[in-house]
Order: structure tokens, then sequence, then C-alpha cells
């Protein structure tokens, strides 16, 4: 027989099993029981509900939101259970569960285009009507069984393990199975205001699996993943995709935590509350390489002011910041080199902040740089941003040695940000915005607005205009305004308005790039 026959003849037999498969009989059969949890299903009851037994979580009330770790159950089943402890006695009747792609990538969001997904305590059905309508949303969405098809060795867990801890706490509900093939910021707003568009009510729940960092010894673990935490709970989820993309923070589910976020945010949701935070060396004992978990619940607290944390600086902090300034500037332009600096031990310099540095000769701008997203301690982002205001901002000529004698430095260190559901929200002179649109993006400090006495609406075309986009494009529902505010202090009197321009640290010898390391390695253990 020929080879051509035989392939043939092979094709013919998969393309008959192929369309033998009705969708509506589709199920995904659990892939890691046995492994990542108990197959005996009387077993895997006992042991979650040992789990749940042990949490005790703070009340959470009007619950839109979890964020669950996803490893092996003897690692990381004592934090999820904080996370399902908060559902108990709770009405939900559909769960969306977003998951990272561990093994296979794709470009988009794959809603499980099957009738159910099984685990040793039984089939739950897929809502069916609600995925079509979501795939509907976008084109960044799709009904797939990318990510959730079994194969040898290499099948997704990080949605399946979520299953016996729902049905444990909830009993019958219908899923809607969502797998990120990627986690870029676009497919993230892109899930989750299709999400927002289409839940109603309290009766459905998101749950985004994600586990933290990834084997680094013990207390550095703990040191990276208390970055991340206290990111969601500054609810600064446009800088946390950022610091996810650049490796400098880790979360291999941190793609289904943004898009998580941004749906709650749009249903209502303005307070993250972290349940639980270990690591396996908390709960396996060995220390060398662990993997952080999270239990986390974003919930409408009903009190804006309440849920947005502010911050200040004493003297010393900022006297140390205009320092640090002040010698990494002399240090760039005399030397070229990066000034070593340190927090002098204080504590609040090494908190991840966004900050700018303006320059100033004879009161006339010299130079303005920052970094927008809290991807540094403070200390080193003032150091960074100060030597490029000097040399790497284009508008000027690189900082001359006889110029430093005659500098004024200015200080801007930024609070998260928060996107802007009603323009009514901005406050000139308060507030500086952050406007977005795909890749264009613009942004003003607050001191700009004050100083040209714009109003909010000017002020928003005017950060448009920052962003190359047409004045009125802040009225797009495809552009975002984030909104900040700015601590500012100087060597020299009251701001003054600045337009900065904003640029990255860039790699070239002798500066420091932004750290990390591939997180997206799944394990049968803490991972």
């Amino acid at each position: 027989m020929s080879r051509v026959l035989i392939v043939t003849m092979i094709s013919s037999i998969l393309s008959v099993q192929a369309a033998s498969i009705n969708p509506e009989e589709k199920v995904r059969q659990p892939a890691v029981a046995g492994a990542f949890y108990p197959a005996n299903p009387a077993e895997l009851g006992k042991m979650i509900d040992g789990f749940l037994s042990q949490a005790h979580p703070v009340p959470v009330k009007n619950l839109v939101a979890l964020v669950s770790p996803h490893a092996g159950y003897i690692y990381s089943g004592p934090v999820a259970a904080y996370s399902y402890a908060v559902l108990k006695g709770r009405k939900i009747e559909r769960v969306i569960v977003i998951a990272p792609s561990h093994y296979e990538l794709f470009d988009f969001a794959s809603v499980y285009d099957g009738s159910a997904y099984a685990t040793p305590l039984g089939e739950i059905p897929v809502d069916r009507e609600f995925a079509g309508r979501l795939a509907a949303q976008s084109p960044h969405i799709k009904l797939s069984d990318r990510g959730h098809a079994l194969s040898p060795g290499r099948s997704e867990h990080a949605l399946e393990v979520q299953l016996p801890f729902l049905q444990r706490v909830l009993g019958p509900f219908k899923l809607v199975p969502i797998i990120m093939g990627a986690q870029d910021y676009d497919l993230c707003r892109a899930l989750g205001v299709s999400l927002a568009k289409l839940i109603s009510g309290p009766e459905t729940l998101i749950v985004a699996s994600s586990d933290l960092s990834h084997y680094h010894p013990y207390n550095e673990a703990v040191t990276i993943d208390h970055k991340t935490l206290k990111a969601i709970e500054e609810w600064d989820y446009l800088s946390m995709a950022r610091n996810f993309e650049r490796r400098v923070w880790e979360a291999c589910g941190g793609g289904p935590i943004v898009a998580a976020m941004i749906a709650a945010e749009r249903l209502g949701a303005n307070e993250a509350t972290i349940l639980k935070y270990a690591n396996s060396g908390d709960t396996a004992g060995d220390h060398s390489r662990v993997v952080g978990y999270g239990a986390v619940a974003f919930a409408n607290s009903h009190d804006a002011s309440r849920a947005e944390q502010s911050f200040s600086l004493s003297t010393k902090e900022k006297e140390q910041l205009l320092q640090i300034a002040q010698k990494s500037v002399e240090m760039a332009v005399k030397e070229g080199k990066l000034y070593e600096c340190s927090a002098g031990g204080l504590e609040a310099l090494m908190h991840e902040r966004g900050a700018f540095v303006t320059l100033r000769r004879n009161g006339e701008l010299r130079g303005c740089i920052g970094y927008v997203a809290a991807m540094k301690p403070l200390c080193h982002t003032v150091r960074d941003v100060a030597a490029m205001a000097a040399i790497r901002d284009q508008r000027f000529p690189p900082v001359a040695a006889r110029e430093l004698d005659q500098l004024e430095y200015e200080v801007s260190v930024l609070s998260p940000l928060r996107r802007v559901a009603d323009i009514q929200q901005i406050r000139v002179g308060r507030d500086g915005l952050l406007i977005k649109k795909g890749d264009a993006e613009g942004l003003l400090l607050p001191q700009v607005a004050a100083e040209q006495r714009w109003g909010r609406v000017t002020f928003l075309e005017q950060t448009c205009r920052k962003a190359g986009l047409p004045p009125h494009a802040w009225q797009d529902p495809d552009t975002d305004i984030f909104r900040f505010s700015a601590l500012v202090f100087g060597q020299h009197g009251p701001a003054q308005a600045v337009t900065p321009d904003r640029i990255w640290l860039p790699k070239q010898s002798g500066w420091p790039t932004p750290p990390g390391q591939d997180s997206r390695l799944p394990s049968a253990g803490p991972s």
C-alpha cells in the first residue's frame, strides 16, 4: 500500500472521529487527579474539608472575585482554603475561572468549547450560553479547547485544581473555564472588560488562578511576593501588568489576576483584601527553593476613600531623596556612572514607587524624566530618573559639568495608578493623569494643570494630546484614564508646571535593567 494512500486513510479516520465528537458531550476529564490532589472522592473531600476547617479569613462583604493558588494541594491547599472559605453560605450559580497556560502558547483567551469539566467529585456543566456570548465580545476571546485538551504529561492543571474546592463549598454550579494563552495587558483588558459587560448580580463569581514567585530562597520569595501583594492591595493593576511583563515581579497567573481586577473594578469592586499568604516552605518545610501562594478577595467596600491608601514622607526621607537625586546627576555628568545609593536606613524609601525628577536652571526647565510604574524601590527610582533627566531628556542637550552648581531639583513621588470611572473623580491640582489607548499613552503631572489653570476637561484634552491622540479621545470607550497624586518637594520654592518626558532605563553597559526570570514553570510539586 502506498504511503499516500495510508496517509489519506488515516486523515479520513481522524476526520470521521472529530466529526463524531458532539460538543454537547465533550467532557474534559481530570488530568492531575492522583498527582496534585487525591483521585479517590472520599479522600479528596476529607482533605479539602480539613483545609477549610483550618482557614479563618476575615469577613468579606459584596464579594466580586477571588485569587487562589494552583499548586499540588499539600503545598497550596492551606492557602487556597482561605479563598474558598469566604464562599460559605453564599449563593453562587456561575463561576468563571481564569487560569494561565503553562504548556501551550496561543494569543487569545480560550473559553472551553465542551459541555463539562470533570473531577473525582463529579462533572461540572459548562455555561455554554454565557461562554458563547463571551467569545462574541472580542477577537481576543475564542471558543476553543486550546489549553484545555488533555496531552500526556502536559495537561494544564491551573484551572482543574480550583474545581474540587468549588464543588465542596458551593455544591452545584455552572462553570465558565478560561485559559489565557498569553498574558499581555491588551488581552487582560479585553477579557476583563468583556466579562464586566456580561455579568450582572452577585450570583456570578470570578476566580483568578495564580501562584506567586517561583524557586527563590524563602526570605527572598517573601520579599518578592509582598511587592506583588502590595500592588494588588493598592489596586494598581496597570503597573502590576507591566512589572509582570518585565519580570520585575512574579506570578505565573499574573494575567488572570489583572483580568479579574479589571472585570471586578467595572463591576463595582474597589478594595482588595489579602486573606492569606504563605509559600511552600511554610506548608512543606523546604526553604531552599519555594513557591509563593496568595489568597485575595476583591469586593465593593462602598467607601472609596477607605479603599484608597494614602502615603506621605517625612522631612528626613525627602531630604535623603533630594540628596540621592543630586549625587546621581553629578556622577552621571562627571563620570558617566550610576550612583550607588542607599535608603539610609529609611524603610519608606525601599517601597516600590513611581517618581519623576525635574531639573531647572535659573527657573527654566532643564530636564524631567520619570518611572510611572512602581518598578523599583523609591531610592533607586529617584537615582535612575535623576541621572536620565540630566543626560537623556531628548528635548535638551546633556547637562554639562559647569551647570551642576546652578541646578535646582524637584522630586515628584507618585501614588498608585487608579482608573477613572467617572471624570468627576478627577480633582485638578491633586491628580495627575495618564491616558492610554492601545499603544498610545500620555501623562501629565498634577502641577501642570494647576499652574496652567486648566479645568478638568482641558486637562483631559491636553493629556490626550500628550499621548498623540485627538483631544476628545478620553471619551472613547477604548481609552482608559488613570489618575494619581504626587508628593512634590524640591530645594527651591514651590513646584512649577512642567511637561515631563518619560523614558525607561536603557539596556546599556553600567546601567541596571529590571530583574526577573521565567516563572512559567509548572510542577506537580509546589507550583
